[in-house]
């Protein structure tokens, strides 16, 4: 674990990492620092409590617990420390994922998870919002943001103006 870690992401399993990998290739776009770890809210629950802990005395500010099926983990993690701790549920074939949505976004009072939508774009958004979390007290962090919605916009205004020029059918040849 990374001695300057700034956001720590926890897993429930390995085979959430293609997943979590959009989160870290976010981080690694802006050099967050950041930890990761596999640990399973109900198979290695100490484990849980140290990479917590671990995470903290690192330096954490801000937790990402990924999860699906009943999506324990954010819960738990939340339950270990007082910082901000974002759930991201985890697509399943069960339930598409519905599940660990419900279980993160339905915490009960006093344990707050913020909860991001289901999968890829769920771990995308984690990532920016503990970027925004940070954000609040690094202004060069709020810079970095700043610039990325700006670039942002002038990738659809480009799109747009693309569109508009070629028609729909040729725009949509050249994708």
């Amino acid at each position: 674990m990374d001695k300057q870690t700034e956001v720590a992401v926890i897993m429930g399993s390995d085979s959430d990492l293609p997943t979590v990998a959009e989160t870290l290739k976010i981080f690694d776009k802006f050099a967050i620092k950041y930890s990761v770890n596999i640990a399973s809210a109900h198979r290695t629950s100490e484990f849980v409590k140290q990479c917590v802990n671990n995470a903290e005395n690192n330096g954490a500010k801000v937790f990402i617990a990924v999860a699906g099926m009943s999506a324990a983990l954010p819960g738990v993690v939340a339950s270990e420390t007082i910082l901000p701790v974002i759930g991201v549920p985890m697509e399943g074939k069960a339930l598409a994922g519905m599940d660990a949505l419900f279980s993160i976004a339905q915490m009960p009072p006093s344990i707050p998870v913020a909860c991001v939508s289901i999968g890829k774009a769920g771990a995308i958004n984690a990532a920016i919002l503990a970027m925004e979390i940070l954000a609040v007290s690094d202004k060069n962090m709020s810079n970095k943001l700043i610039d990325y919605r700006k670039q942002m916009k002038e990738k659809i205004l480009a799109k747009d103006k693309k569109l508009n020029e070629l028609g729909y059918e040729k725009y949509l040849a050249e994708k």
